[in-house]
């Protein structure tokens, strides 16, 4: 089997992660996308990398960004859907509101970067199984919202002690970044099976056997403490996956491009406590090692590929209890 890869950008905004945070300011939509969408589409050009991008349909429908998001597709870049409003607490939204969201997020994602995305990644990996059965009645193609983690209660624990959250605040994200329900959950790509049919999944990749994440954000947590350490990491990493067979798919996020000198506002990440230069680095680094040995694509290939090599197991959805869950 031909060792291949994929590579993805949740492009979240700055206001979606002041909003997720419970601080105040958001609702003005601040933004980074003039810094961060030109250094990102510059550093992929020059690695020859096409990957793909999951937009927030709110900034989408600012006209102010349309330029910067049109950048992003004439690129070749895959556009994915990261739903309208940023709201990591989306699996306890109701059916209709399950729809308007998609709905809106889909029309102003078209309208600024006419691409219709076939792909869909929930904030914070929120998923449920209403939103499962609404993609697939919406025609798309794949989701990637899971991240199969142990170590999330606990990263989920330390992002509360920095912040000041209410009862309902609370309530809201306490499935933020997964449950150890989700930890168990495949690491390779499988079919959910729903009441209207079989849906692909695309997880994103954690180690293989111990389940803790090799994601880019990790990798610069890890590069806190030591660059080395953060780059031997993620060689075992990559190894483990071509050992086990695995073809990773693996994350980026806005932060791991912007550094302190960028913003001061996101200081609750502890990555953000380095320069950008330092990061851009690393980042360089980590995905050179990763393209020495496997084809990158976007995950819309990924995801055809999945489904042309092998039958995929069939895994049941059983959110509500995720959702009704005191994690």
């Amino acid at each position: 089997m031909e060792p291949i890869a994929s590579l993805s950008l949740d492009l979240d905004n700055k206001w979606s992660y002041l909003k997720t945070h419970g601080d105040p300011g958001w609702e003005s939509f601040p933004s980074y996308l003039d810094v961060l969408v030109p250094r990102v589409l510059d550093f992929l050009k020059a690695r020859h990398l096409t990957i793909t991008f999951f937009i927030v349909g709110q900034d989408a429908a600012l006209d102010k960004h349309h330029e910067l998001l049109q950048a992003i597709a004439a690129g070749g870049h895959e556009i994915g859907n990261h739903s309208f409003r940023h709201e990591p607490w989306l699996h306890l939204y109701s059916k209709a509101e399950i729809e308007t969201e998609l709905a809106m997020a889909e029309e102003h994602i078209e309208r600024a970067t006419g691409y219709k995305p076939v792909g869909f990644r929930g904030p914070g990996y929120s998923l449920s199984d209403t939103l499962l059965e609404e993609l697939i009645r919406r025609g798309y193609q794949y989701d990637a919202s899971t991240l199969p983690n142990l170590l999330a209660p606990l990263a989920r624990a330390y992002y509360f002690t920095t912040a000041r959250f209410n009862p309902e605040q609370r309530r809201q994200r306490r499935a933020l970044g997964g449950t150890l329900r989700d930890a168990l959950r495949p690491i390779t790509p499988y079919r959910w099976q729903t009441d209207r049919g079989t849906f692909i999944e695309l997880p994103v990749t954690t180690l293989p056997v111990f389940r803790v994440p090799i994601h880019m954000s990790y990798l610069l947590c890890l590069s806190v403490l030591s660059p080395t350490l953060a780059a031997q990491y993620f060689n075992t990493a990559l190894g483990l996956c071509r050992l086990t067979g695995v073809q990773p798919s693996l994350l980026l996020h806005p932060t791991d491009f912007l550094g302190c000198d960028d913003t001061r506002d996101l200081s609750f990440f502890p990555g953000m406590k380095l320069p950008s230069e330092k990061k851009l680095e690393l980042v360089s680094c980590i995905l050179h090692r990763l393209c020495k040995q496997f084809t990158v694509l976007t995950l819309r290939r990924h995801a055809h590929k999945a489904i042309e090599a092998s039958v995929l197991p069939v895994v049941e959805p059983n959110f509500h209890q995720i959702s009704n869950s005191s994690l």
